[in-house]
């Protein structure tokens, strides 16, 4: 690892200073590749999924997110908010009109209860760089390191690749999470400043995979290709979603496509429904589109497991 002085001096190696939009930073995560791990969320995505648990990952721009739970219905934020934006009647939740709304801030500053957030920050690479630095002895001692997801963190690239190079350069080891749906060119340069892939495979028929994720999945694969080729270790992971991609045609067709990219792409690693995030789609002025979807149980979590296996590929279960 460089010392803070070393570091300090990256902007005589060239690196420039990068803006972009980021909904979440989150310390010691050990799920999102090899050990202890800060795990940034850049905002954006190209998907839309019905099951996505990070609304507020979709949109490029900041947005205004009410948590009904904690709301007191005082009625201080229409008061505060210039645009006229909160309208409430007494007893009741406040209504938003987000055509009107600038994401001012002045609603969440007058609320007491913090049931108002601003999801959405602009920061550049260099203050992102700064905080994931802070646990480098976390890295150091367990193999870890730094993590950039979303949203879609390829949809950011210029942020992303000044953070990997100022990584780099303090020996921070790199990874990505990615749905994969981005320019070939563009994730190959990515790539080029990354160590670690965490690459998701939603499903392998082209119209269902549209339905549920408002974009078909040939660029997808032919970026999990691009991935398999490079070298660059890697895993696969499947979001399992009971009545969308927990067929048997899909659970044949995943895993003869992950085991025709050679021995080291047959494995993946299966991520089981929860509803944890949906509650954030009415904060948000959204509507959840998989309310009548049930989370599996274990046991038929395990049964899938079983038939990747038995298919020939080696599969695990993410807790």
């Amino acid at each position: 690892m460089e010392t803070g002085s070393q570091v300090r001096k990256q902007s005589e190696l060239g690196i420039k200073t990068v803006r972009g939009m980021v909904f979440n930073i989150q310390d010691y995560c050990i799920h999102d590749g090899p050990g202890i791990r800060t795990t940034v969320f850049l905002k954006g995505c190209p998907l839309n999924c019905h099951w996505c648990s990070n609304p507020e990952s979709k949109g490029g721009r900041p947005e205004l997110g009410f948590i009904s739970a904690k709301c007191t219905k005082c009625g201080k934020c229409p008061e505060v908010c210039p645009e006229h934006a909160i309208t409430i009647e007494a007893g009741q939740f406040p209504v938003f009109d987000r055509a009107r709304c600038t994401v001012c801030g002045k609603c969440i500053d007058a609320c007491i209860p913090n049931a108002l957030a601003i999801y959405g920050k602009e920061m550049t690479d260099e203050e992102l760089f700064e905080q994931v630095r802070k646990d480098e002895i976390f890295y150091r001692g367990s193999g870890g390191g730094v993590t950039v997801s979303g949203g879609e963190p390829l949809q950011q690239p210029e942020l992303l690749m000044a953070l990997f190079q100022r990584c780099r350069h303090a020996g921070i080891h790199t990874a990505i999470e990615t749905t994969g749906h981005t320019r070939s060119r563009v994730l190959e340069d990515v790539l080029a400043l990354t160590d670690y892939v965490l690459f998701d495979l939603k499903h392998m028929d082209p119209e269902v995979h549209e339905r549920y994720t408002s974009q078909p999945n040939d660029l997808i694969l032919a970026n999990a290709r691009l991935v398999a080729a490079s070298g660059i270790p890697f895993l696969f992971r499947m979001p399992l979603i009971p009545e969308v991609n927990d067929s048997k045609e899909n659970i044949e067709a995943t895993a003869a496509f992950i085991k025709g990219l050679g021995k080291e792409a047959a494995r993946i690693e299966l991520l089981p429904y929860h509803r944890m995030g949906s509650g954030k789609y009415e904060g948000l002025g959204a509507t959840y589109l998989l309310k009548g979807v049930m989370p599996p149980d274990l046991a038929r979590v395990e049964e899938v497991k079983r038939a990747f296996e038995d298919l020939g590929a080696t599969c695990t279960i993410s807790r």
